[in-house]
């Protein structure tokens, strides 16, 4: 990593001979670009180290496109020369979805959700009319073989694993006539495939976009759902109608001419769906398959948009296996396999969470249970051996960096939440009052405190459960100190 930062000083060097202030790493997204803020005493830009080039050229060059069109995208300011690392304009960490946990589904976040249309309009239209699809990172065009791969990879991650009886060659005619009707959308321009208001960055009340280098030529309504539909979002049904048809007024100002509304609405149907068993297949991948435990905590939120979708929305093809398959899916026999016990106000257990230092010996059970989960976190790599990080705590935010990006830590939490998640749902059914669980490293100080603290949140957000956390050491360090 090293290599990398001084890759980046020079870099930049080469762009301006303003000295750097600072250069640190941001916490890295689903990607596996590695993305670092450099300041300097009068701005900040973002440098990003990406292992696969050709991904790198595709959003340099879309960058560069869609700016020249007036597009909301960030200025690319120096590249390399093999473009493995660039730097590029900051537009800040605050999402759209940021907004809307913070103000709520209030008239700013609905200005905010409109200008963000407008904007998309502008680059699906006026920027893809124009761009060179040769630059696109894999294929040309959303077509019929890209809309079946998406029900596909639905099919295999998610719905063959709740192992409902079904005619395969029926189920795939249906695929084949879905993918067929959604293949011959009336706007094809460029398709942004994963426009979410997570990739919408909100700077002094102006929206942003990134992350558009898996974008290809495709049917206008595709971005639009992903957006609107997003689960994470949950946004009230007034809000995805009324800004759809917001949408539809911006891209007729832009195209200079009248869209049949009900047509495209129908042909929207459509992509909704596709985005949201793209969503649960992906949920399905990596919670189901790769045992990670928020993608697991998702699907039933899916579940649930999925239903409110098919009770409510034509598609505009009649699909008779899938939608019979489709329902079932929905029914809440299986919602309720993915739905968690949640705890009430009356729900008696109280998880005591402690991180602890093997120096001092293993944390005593006080409840009259005789012990509990015990986890060893000194197999994962020690912060405390870097010096930069020896004053610090596991809930310093670059000491939480390390752990996450450098280390085995999130893999060592998955399965820690496996097996405690099967105890805490049986001591709420059952009505327990205590359950002990202790992180264990050599000092007390940073492995053991971010494990206890990421447990913490995962028993909050799952089950909504009492939890009494300590972190032994420290707080004998405070009391030392007070």
């Amino acid at each position: 990593m090293q290599e990398v930062n001084e890759e980046i000083s020079r870099l930049f060097k080469s762009y301006s001979e303003e000295p750097i202030v600072n250069l640190g790493k941001i916490p890295q997204s689903g990607s596996n670009r590695i993305y670092f803020r450099l300041t300097t005493e009068n701005r900040s830009y973002i440098a990003t180290y990406g292992s696969n080039l050709k991904e790198n050229v595709t959003f340099i060059q879309f960058s560069r496109h869609f700016l020249s069109t007036n597009a909301p995208v960030p200025d690319i300011f120096a590249v390399n020369e093999n473009h493995s690392i660039y730097i590029q304009e900051d537009f800040g960490d605050v999402s759209l979805l940021n907004k809307l946990e913070q103000f709520g589904y209030s008239d700013y976040v609905y200005g905010l959700f409109k200008k963000s249309l407008k904007e998309l309009a502008h680059l699906q239209i006026v920027g893809g009319s124009s761009l060179d699809y040769n630059w696109c990172l894999t294929s040309k065009e959303f077509g019929k073989q890209a809309i079946l791969s998406d029900l596909l990879y639905f099919k295999y991650y998610f719905l063959d694993t709740l192992q409902i009886p079904y005619d395969k060659e029926k189920l795939i005619d249906d695929f084949e006539a879905l993918s067929t009707y959604l293949s011959y959308a009336d706007y094809k321009y460029f398709m942004f495939r994963d426009f979410q208001s997570r990739n919408i960055l909100v700077k002094d009340d102006k929206v942003h976009f990134i992350d558009y280098q898996g974008g290809m030529k495709g049917a206008l309504q595709y971005d639009v759902a992903s957006m609107l539909w997003q689960a994470k979002a949950e946004l009230p049904d007034e809000w995805k109608n009324n800004l759809l048809e917001y949408y539809i007024d911006c891209a007729e100002e832009i195209l200079g001419a009248p869209i049949d509304r009900t047509r495209f609405i129908t042909q929207y149907n459509g992509y909704v769906l596709i985005r949201l068993l793209q969503v649960l297949g992906a949920y399905g991948f990596r919670g189901l398959f790769e045992r990670k435990a928020h993608f697991l905590v998702s699907i039933p939120l899916a579940l649930h948009n999925l239903k409110w979708f098919l009770s409510n929305k034509q598609v505009g093809i009649v699909l008779p296996e899938f939608e019979r398959l489709l329902q079932l899916a929905v029914s809440q026999d299986i919602i309720a396999r993915f739905e968690p016990i949640r705890a009430d106000e009356n729900t008696p257990l109280v998880i005591h969470i402690n991180s602890f230092s093997y120096k001092k010996g293993i944390p005593e059970d006080a409840y009259g249970n005789g012990g509990g989960f015990v986890f060893d976190c000194r197999s994962i790599s020690n912060p405390g051996r870097l010096e930069s990080f020896k004053t610090k705590t596991g809930r310093d935010k670059d000491v939480r960096d390390f752990l996450e990006q450098q280390t085995k830590m999130p893999e060592f939490l998955n399965s820690v939440y496996d097996l405690v998640d099967i105890a805490v749902e049986d001591y709420i059914r059952r009505g327990f009052t205590h359950l002990l669980v202790s992180f264990g490293c050599t000092g007390g100080q940073h492995r053991s405190v971010y494990a206890a603290d990421a447990l913490t949140r995962h028993l909050r957000n799952k089950f909504k459960v009492k939890v009494d956390l300590n972190h032994l050491v420290q707080e004998e360090k405070n009391w030392m100190n007070g």
